[in-house]
């Protein structure tokens, strides 16, 4: 989009007669191949070309527009910021100007900033998909569905298939638990690339059904982007998970493994490959990987591993103690309490099972697997 800007009408960037015509041609001179070494990725040479343009005339539009986009591509973005500003302040309305620093704030997180100067850009030219499209992403970004969902919809009038729109609202939807309609996004993707599709594409549709709980139609998805990243964090993670959603731990500990193969220091991957070794009857396996996890940080599932093998070893005292503890750490996780009576329970000691199940009941939260468990102990007292 910027990379044609040299081609506009000179005429703007002086008043006739400030300067000579032999500096005019100079100008357009290192402004044609500013942006040339500018698209060609030689960012320092285009600087030097862009620096010598404000030399000779420090308000011309073309090269503060320059700077910014090479700084800016340079990830150097508050120094951009100050090209464009400046740029904006001698040339109002300057739209190359307005998009180098929108993408400057979203760059820097600054999302609401972004979405004011696009919106500002929106005056000039109110149907360019690029400037929509960043805008949509801006909002969901700052969680504003109605907002990114209108902004979409509005390119999807205009283009029906954008990928970029299809893919924001994918992710729209799924980062709003909309699983279903991400789905369909995400699906109508794969449909319109299914020759080069996009291996985020694959993981992403897999991710849905990770989330929905329909793992054996995810995992397909996530096989196919293995096969085309053998290495992919998240078409490992996903096979991982899923096989662990249909408690087939024998396939889940392949992936898991895997990972740790890539990454041998990553505490939540240790902890999950414990719970499958656990959950495959071998606990010594399991105490080795809940061991490494807690050994580079603590980890409150890998310290809940370690409780579930003392309580199956009948260390009902250590197990019920230190599972007190990771109540106290968080006492809004239903599952720690349950796990708690449990060991009680098993230890023949009922009262203090109903005591635990009592506690998480008296906070205000809601479970119906610990009403039902705590009438039932409450019952056989």
């Amino acid at each position: 989009m910027m990379d044609d800007l040299y081609n506009s009408d000179m005429e703007d960037t002086v008043r006739e007669g400030e300067l000579t015509q032999e500096q005019l041609n100079e100008i357009s001179e290192l402004s044609k191949k500013g942006y040339q070494l500018l698209k060609e990725g030689l960012l320092d040479r285009a600087e030097s070309s862009f620096s010598e343009i404000l030399d000779i005339n420090p308000s011309n539009n073309y090269a503060l527009v320059g700077m910014g986009d090479t700084l800016r591509k340079s990830r150097h973005f508050q120094d951009a910021i100050k090209y464009y500003q400046n740029c904006l302040s001698n040339h109002s309305g300057n739209n190359y100007a307005l998009f180098g620093l929108a993408d400057c704030y979203k760059a820097l997180h600054q999302y609401n900033r972004a979405i004011d100067i696009w919106e500002e850009y929106l005056i000039h030219d109110d149907k360019n998909i690029t400037v929509l499209t960043r805008i949509a992403d801006a909002y969901r970004k700052v969680r504003n569905f109605e907002k990114s969902n209108e902004i979409y919809q509005k390119v999807l009038n205009m283009e029906q298939n954008n990928s970029y729109c299809l893919i924001g609202l994918g992710h729209l939807n799924y980062d709003f638990r909309d699983y279903e309609k991400a789905l369909y996004y995400w699906e109508k993707m794969l449909e319109l690339n299914r020759s080069r599709i996009d291996i985020r594409v694959l993981t992403s549709l897999g991710n849905c059904h990770r989330k929905m709980k329909t793992f054996e139609e995810g995992i397909p998805y996530f096989e196919k982007a293995l096969k085309m990243q053998p290495h992919n964090f998240y078409a490992l993670f996903g096979l991982a998970d899923c096989y662990r959603g249909l408690h087939i731990p024998e396939k889940s500990i392949l992936f898991w493994n895997k990972i740790l193969d890539l990454d041998p220091k990553n505490k939540v991957i240790l902890t999950r490959a414990g719970d499958a070794y656990r959950n495959q009857g071998k606990n010594d396996l399991a105490f080795d990987y809940y061991t490494k996890a807690l050994n580079i940080e603590y980890d409150i599932y890998a310290v809940l591993g370690l409780c579930i093998i003392n309580r199956d070893n009948g260390l009902y005292e250590e197990a019920s103690s230190t599972l007190r503890t990771i109540i106290e750490k968080d006492p809004k996780n239903p599952r720690f309490y349950l796990e708690c009576a449990d060991v009680y329970r098993k230890w023949g000691k009922n009262k203090e099972a109903a005591e635990v199940l009592s506690s998480f009941l008296k906070t205000g939260n809601k479970n119906q697997t610990i009403q039902d468990l705590y009438t039932e102990v409450k019952n056989s007292l």
